[in-house]
């Protein structure tokens, strides 16, 4: 059987990029399943100490194969006013006392300032070089962007709008990922207080390639290979997928978020700021409609106040409190292997 070509951007014989899924549902398995299948996987930087990122990288380049690692680039401006923010903790306050936190419990958690240790990561990826660094929430300094070229990584940044790649452009990075407002998670714009419309991703995909010349990664309610084909008809080299593989059997995907990809009670999705202060994608469910409108912007803070609270809806089953990072295509997630996922989505590129 003949293997199909390199992607040009990212070195892997398919063009099918596993997603970044912090939090969890990203682990060394599945990415090392996904690029054993040809596919080419990123690894969540975010939430993880540099130790812990340290290992995951050493880790992954024992395999031999062509991967990245995803930062999240900090937000000086995405602070919360400390009333608005302490509104909000009171408002949830009654969901937090269901698992056994306090209003001072919410408030305790939440740091001062927190930046995702930004500079210790980068100096990571700079001194142990990895093929593929990708940027979401925003663009890194162009002298960031030097360093890691300068070391032998292929930049990509996260972009939403054409204007968003014009800027990534200016700044010299290699490609893009183009997500549309389908996609699963946090929405990779910079400006979280952005309303973030309905709109086909091949739609963005193809304002994007009339704006810019960089290669395109296409990311957002990919559901099948028809999908993946319509990307690439809009001028994606690669897709990436994160909600295709939230059931597989090598993802770190809580069993509270699996039963709910799959439960009838769970009908649609919503794009809301209820659980991290920027808006994402997530299975529609009770906290998500009655907190979003009073949900102020502010990441990573808002993230902090109701971390704990989902972590222990998540241990104890409770759907309705937990943030379910869903695409809308998240009826097509099967309990399959990652591999399977990955075939499949090339099938017809």
């Amino acid at each position: 059987m003949t293997r199909p070509r390199r992607t040009t951007l990212l070195g892997s014989p398919l063009p099918v990029v596993a997603a970044p899924m912090a939090g969890g549902p990203t682990t060394l398995e599945l990415a090392s399943a996904v690029t054993e299948a040809g596919g080419f996987a990123i690894l969540p930087g975010g939430y993880r100490t540099p130790d812990a990122l340290a290992q995951q990288v050493d880790a992954a380049r024992a395999w031999g194969r062509p991967f990245g690692v995803n930062l999240f680039v900090p937000d000086a401006a995405g602070h919360a006013d400390p009333a608005v923010l302490a509104a909000y903790a009171q408002r949830i306050a009654p969901d937090a006392a269901e698992h056994g936190l306090t209003y001072a419990d919410l408030r305790a958690a939440v740091p001062s300032r927190d930046d995702d240790r930004w500079a210790e990561k980068v100096a990571l990826l700079v001194e142990r070089p990895v093929p593929v660094v990708s940027f979401t929430f925003g663009l890194p300094s162009p002298r960031d962007i030097r360093t890691l070229r300068a070391a032998g990584t292929v930049v990509l940044v996260t972009v939403t709008t054409p204007d968003e790649a014009g800027a990534a452009e200016e700044a010299g990075v290699d490609g893009l990922v183009v997500q549309g407002p389908h996609a699963g998670g946090h929405s990779g714009t910079w400006d979280p207080s952005r309303t973030v419309t309905d709109t086909d991703t091949a739609d963005v995909v193809a304002s994007v390639a009339a704006r810019t010349r960089l290669p395109i990664v296409g990311a957002g309610g990919v559901d099948g290979p028809d999908a993946a084909a319509h990307l690439r008809a809009a001028g994606a080299e690669a897709v990436a997928v994160g909600t295709l593989l939230l059931r597989t059997h090598e993802s770190g995907t809580t069993v509270t978020h699996r039963d709910a990809l799959v439960s009838p009670r769970c009908t649609g999705t919503i794009v809301t700021r209820a659980f991290t202060g920027r808006p994402a994608r997530a299975l529609r469910n009770s906290f998500a409609e009655r907190h979003d409108a009073a949900a102020p912007v502010g990441y990573p803070q808002v993230h902090h106040l109701t971390r704990e609270l989902r972590r222990r809806a998540a241990a104890a089953g409770d759907a309705d409190r937990l943030h379910l990072w869903a695409g809308t295509g998240f009826r097509a997630a099967r309990a399959v292997p990652a591999a399977d996922v990955v075939r499949d989505l090339a099938a017809r590129w």
